[in-house]
């Protein structure tokens, strides 16, 4: 829930963030991600996560808030669930293009993952997310000029999936970590071969030849749990 405002907010809303309205700023947060009481298939929850681990453990900017680009009503839009940017050493930089899943089941997750990468990569979607993105580029991050050159109309889709990484971040129901109750040799071996066996079927699709995944699993022990504790959390910002 902490992540909410690095997630929903602009760079200039996170900029002008201080004690006097951090309340403010979280209701705006909680009130983006989403209002829709049918929460049970939405899939926030995985992209927040995906939000939070790449930019904690991979050093990566968000370069378009996510929620900047959802329709009106709220409703999700099919795009990539996380655009980032990591910056390399000299002037280098890999732009982020994310798919999240938040499912029960991690075969049915991977699964879904597949299909959504494979859309995602060809020449249609790929125009139409740059049409999408290129406008919603912070103006203050690093190197900004750049970004959007990649994303321009005129830029060939093979210079952008050169730079591009494409992090496939599954949160699912975990075997491991209903088993355990506390990180051991048992739970890492465990959640070791489950991370392998997501990777496999990743590797399996051909996806790993022709575009640079990165696969991020999120095990958990009761997906619905997790789920309803956060409606109820994000809820109770809204009021």
């Amino acid at each position: 829930m902490e992540w909410i405002t690095d997630y929903a907010l602009k760079s200039d809303e996170l900029r002008n963030t201080n004690h006097a309205n951090i309340y403010v700023r979280l209701q705006q947060a909680a009130s983006r991600v989403y209002i829709s009481e049918n929460y049970k298939r939405r899939g926030e929850v995985g992209e927040i996560a995906a939000h939070a681990i790449c930019r904690t453990f991979f050093d990566t900017m968000p370069v378009a808030a996510r929620v900047n680009y959802l329709s009106a009503s709220n409703d999700p839009v099919k795009a990539f669930d996380l655009v980032h940017v990591r910056y390399l050493e000299g002037d280098k930089f890999e732009l982020w293009l994310g798919e999240a899943k938040f499912f029960k089941s991690r075969d049915a997750a991977v699964k879904d993952a597949i299909a959504s990468i494979e859309s995602h990569v060809n020449a249609g979607f790929l125009k139409n997310e740059k049409l999408l993105l290129g406008p919603q580029i912070s103006d203050d991050i690093p190197h900004s000029d750049r970004i959007k050159a990649l994303l321009a109309s005129e830029t060939s889709l093979d210079a952008l999936i050169e730079n591009a990484v494409f992090p496939v971040i599954i949160a699912a129901n975990s075997d491991a970590a209903v088993n355990n109750s506390r990180p051991c040799d048992a739970y890492a071996e465990s959640i070791t071969d489950e991370m392998n066996a997501l990777w496999g079927r990743l590797a399996s699709s051909g996806l790993t030849k022709k575009i640079k995944l990165r696969l991020i699993y999120v095990p958990l022990a009761d997906k619905d749990k997790l789920n309803a504790a956060f409606d109820t959390r994000l809820k109770g910002l809204q009021n």
